[in-house]
């Protein structure tokens, strides 16, 4: 038995699994590259905001509602200050500011700001008088 050839064959042979796992780790690097564009496509709502943008809060704390229409988006507040790495720092109505994960904020397209939430509206139902 030949030691140099054995040699030889056991080199080709692990530079053989090298290129093979090179080739791996290049393979998993496109295929979370695609993951991740798909993911990105499927999102919605624009999640860069600025200073001075309407937002809506997501009141994750509030497990059971009072009321079954209650919505869980609170606000309108505005952006005071966009820090990196999605944290965000908000004002809201009152002038109370606090810092929070950009994950939980969507933007507001909605009217003004100083409107009152607490709109009333009676409905009239003349088929239950008849």
């Amino acid at each position: 038995m030949d030691l140099t050839l054995a040699s030889e064959s056991r080199i080709m042979q692990l530079n053989e699994l090298a290129e093979l796992r090179d080739g791996a780790y290049e393979n998993t690097i496109i295929y979370k590259e695609r993951t991740k564009k798909w993911h990105d496509s499927r999102l919605r709502g624009d999640k860069y905001f600025k200073v001075g943008d309407k937002v809506l809060l997501y009141n994750s704390h509030l497990k059971m509602y009072p009321g079954k229409l209650k919505s869980k988006w609170s606000g309108p507040n505005i952006v005071k200050t966009v820090y990196p790495h999605g944290a965000i720092e908000i004002t809201d109505r009152n002038g109370f500011s606090f810092k929070v994960n950009g994950k939980r904020l969507k933007k507001y397209y909605g009217g003004n700001i100083e409107k009152e939430d607490d709109e009333v509206i009676e409905l009239e139902n003349d088929a239950m008088r008849s």
